[in-house]
């Protein structure tokens, strides 16, 4: 997300099916330092004022930072909880789940640790699913081993597109998206360009011209960068 401003749209989607609850997402970014990832799991969101509690390890928090979140709307409350073991974030989620107040569930993770197997995230989708409240995990500089994440994702950033005024300056921010991975929808790859003068996303199917299927969020209300 960087130093982009949003305010959560995702552009050419449909609605999301009224019995179709929220659940677990994996995001795995290229790079362990890439904010792409982070993007676009608030993109996804429910537009809402509800808090989102957002959770990260030691490593998370060393290597890639706190999230950047001077684009969220002011009257949205973002619950930070730093933790050292992946253990314990994966708590802190589950219990997090059991509250229906909350609008989104996001944590970060680095690498593989014994505690993530699929037991914990079958936790994870059952609770979010319960209380249908989305809930992201981040897997920076993870392997995507067997998991119960409905949807996994996996994110890069690309060069800034070209600047359509100075061919030395540098254009619109874009990153890839791969649905490699989803029990709700088709898998697919997408460009994603971040507008800043309409500041969303304008979401562009590398293989078509097929549009992103939501199961979280509302066509012409939400952006990410």
């Amino acid at each position: 997300m960087g130093s982009l401003r949003m305010h959560k749209a995702l552009v050419g989607q449909g609605k999301r099916p009224a019995m179709v609850p929220h659940t677990l997402s994996e995001a795995f970014p290229s790079h362990p330092t890439d904010a792409s990832a982070v993007g676009f799991a608030l993109s996804r969101l429910p537009c809402t004022n509800a808090p989102i509690l957002w959770v990260q390890d030691r490593l998370s928090r060393k290597e890639a930072g706190r999230p950047a979140l001077a684009g969220m709307p002011t009257d949205r409350p973002v619950i930070m909880v730093d933790l050292s073991r992946a253990a314990d974030v994966l708590w802190a989620m589950e219990d997090g789940l059991r509250c229906r107040s909350l609008g989104a569930v996001i944590g970060e993770i680095w690498g593989d640790p014994p505690s993530l197997d699929f037991t914990a995230t079958k936790r994870l989708a059952m609770r979010a699913e319960a209380a249908d409240v989305p809930c992201w995990l981040i897997r920076r500089a993870a392997s995507p081993d067997l998991s119960a994440a409905r949807d996994r994702w996996r994110i890069a950033s690309l060069p800034s597109a070209p600047h359509p005024h100075d061919a030395q300056a540098p254009g619109a921010p874009r990153w890839t998206l791969d649905l490699f991975r989803s029990r709700r929808a088709k898998p697919g790859q997408w460009m994603a360009t971040y507008d800043r003068a309409a500041d969303r996303v304008d979401l562009t199917d590398a293989a078509g011209d097929r549009t992103l299927d939501p199961r979280e969020g509302a066509a012409g209300r939400r952006a990410a960068g």
